[in-house]
């Protein structure tokens, strides 16, 4: 890995990838996702884990099927929260890295002073060799369980610390031209700008268990290059993939090209 390419990293991870069909932790897909971030830590890189999955590991937990209403929903969040960060922290410690929990709501991120002790906190976490584990509070954050997707929380941590990599990690290896299952279907392996026609390719989720689709993934992409970041979308099922990101190569899922300070200062 390049050292002077990426030196902060933020990386992504949905339900769908955490979470098998019957509602049980992939305990392999984890482990291969654990095993690459230690890695990059463990090369003197920063890397923050933005995770989804409370929900549905709450409802494998408890032998819940569907995420019922909000509620349900916040109950299943509180049970599942704890799972995910047992066998984050048991898996982490294995390659030698400190784990710490981040729950942040829309709020933390809007007003300003929760806005700065959320940064003074990851930062923090950076000088004593941590890996935040970030995840949205789904117990209180009612709005966000509706409308919310761990894509856009990614993509506002990214611009919060400064990262200069932002990583999704999906179901979907890439932005298609069209839905990835239907005849035709073509990967875009690299997007210089987003413009209106790649908006418009984006479509909604096919998953049960996922909130983000697509949509929610390019609405990261502009958050993220607008910030100077650059973002990539990648199989979760190949997180070795991040690798050759760091290494500097586009032919990885799909690669988004950040804008440079120059452009970033003249839209601001």
């Amino acid at each position: 890995m390049k050292e002077d390419l990426y030196k902060t990293i933020v990386v992504k991870v949905g339900t769908t990838t955490l979470v098998n069909e019957n509602g049980k932790l992939d305990i392999v897909g984890i482990e291969k996702l654990v095993r690459v971030i230690s890695a990059i830590k463990n090369s003197g890189k920063n890397v923050v884990l933005v995770t989804s999955g409370a929900v549905g590991a709450g409802a494998g937990r408890l032998g819940i099927k569907g995420k019922g209403d909000i509620r349900i929903k916040q109950a299943l969040a509180a049970v599942g929260q704890g799972v995910l960060m047992q066998f984050y922290e048991k898996l982490f410690l294995e390659y030698g890295v400190n784990v710490a929990q981040v729950l942040l709501t829309r709020e933390d991120l809007e007003t300003d002073i929760r806005r700065q002790n959320a940064l003074n906190t990851l930062t923090t976490l950076f000088e004593f060799e941590v890996v935040p584990i970030v995840n949205e509070n789904d117990t209180v954050a009612v709005e966000e369980i509706v409308y919310g997707d761990n894509d856009t929380l990614a993509a506002v941590v990214a611009k919060l610390i400064g990262a200069d990599l932002l990583v999704i990690l999906s179901d979907v290896d890439g932005l298609y031209t069209m839905p990835p299952h239907e005849p035709g279907a073509e990967k875009i392996p690299y997007v210089k700008e987003i413009t209106p026609e790649i908006e418009a390719l984006a479509e909604g989720s096919y998953s049960n268990l996922g909130t983000g689709g697509m949509q929610s993934k390019i609405k990261a992409a502009k958050i993220a290059t607008e910030a100077g970041i650059a973002m990539a979308i990648i199989s979760g099922e190949s997180p070795t993939d991040i690798y050759n990101i760091l290494d500097g190569s586009t032919a990885c899922g799909t690669f988004f090209e950040p804008k440079k300070a120059g452009e970033c200062a003249k839209e601001a």
